[in-house]
């Protein structure tokens, strides 16, 4: 799986009223190993909610969050209010999806695996462009998924000398859910490493938004980032130019 260049990728849609174009920011291989079957999943930038080409007063009052998800067949669009809403997420046919989109993929031209923490240390200080896979996988259900995301931020320790990733949002499925739909099992998140051989993420759930001392039955709640998960993982590091 060759990284993408994340600054040239992206999905325009085809519907003659709003022909828009989303910046790709993730995106997300599940291979089925009793199969061989494989399908990708581009989780594009989110934006807020807007009266599309308007005269005037084009953000909509009761304002949300707009993330979409692309698949082949079925789609994503999540949706976060202010509060916990029930449209949160909603599975759409890809097609439906503004008449589904034109795909623009770049490949990285020059992709240079960092396979040391020297290396990773050289690209990060030289301002290289960094790609990210951390590959997954579920025994029970023979699923595996490769996660891809350009890195936005990196720490760095010279005294180490460390290293660690912090970045998203990144798309993670539920490797332990075997779907007809894919998408069910998606949920967004972040994601941390500082070694090749795990992954911690924090993923986007319902939250009290009075803090975990609240009430259960007089807790308001959001969607947050909230929900913390470690897993064994591979972890790949490219500089993409």
């Amino acid at each position: 799986m060759t990284p993408l260049d994340y600054g040239r990728s992206f999905l325009i849609g085809t519907a003659p009223m709003n022909e828009v174009r989303f910046w790709v920011e993730s995106r997300i291989r599940i291979i089925d190993e009793e199969t061989d079957v494989s399908a990708d999943y581009y989780q594009c930038a989110s934006c807020k909610s807007e009266d599309t080409i308007a005269e005037r007063d084009l953000f909509l009052k009761d304002n949300y969050d707009f993330l979409p998800v692309f698949g082949p067949e079925f789609g994503l669009i999540f949706r976060r209010n202010a509060w916990h809403n029930e449209g949160y997420k909603s599975i759409v046919k890809t097609e439906d999806m503004w008449d589904g989109p034109l795909v623009h993929l770049v490949e990285g031209s020059a992709c240079t695996l960092l396979d040391t923490t020297d290396a990773v240390l050289e690209a990060t200080r030289r301002y290289a462009p960094i790609v990210a896979q951390t590959e997954i996988r579920d025994t029970a259900t023979s699923l595996r998924a490769v996660i891809e995301y350009p890195v936005k931020t990196m720490n760095t320790r010279r005294s180490g000398p460390d290293y660690q990733v912090d970045t998203g949002p990144v798309l993670f499925p539920d490797l332990s859910l075997r779907s007809e739909r894919q998408v069910d099992g998606m949920l967004l998140a972040f994601i941390a490493f500082n070694t090749p051989h795990f992954a911690d993420f924090v993923l986007e759930v319902p939250t009290s938004a009075a803090g975990p001392a609240a009430e259960s039955d007089r807790e308001v709640q959001v969607h947050h980032y909230s929900k913390r998960l470690s897993v064994k993982a591979k972890n790949r590091l490219y500089a993409v130019e």
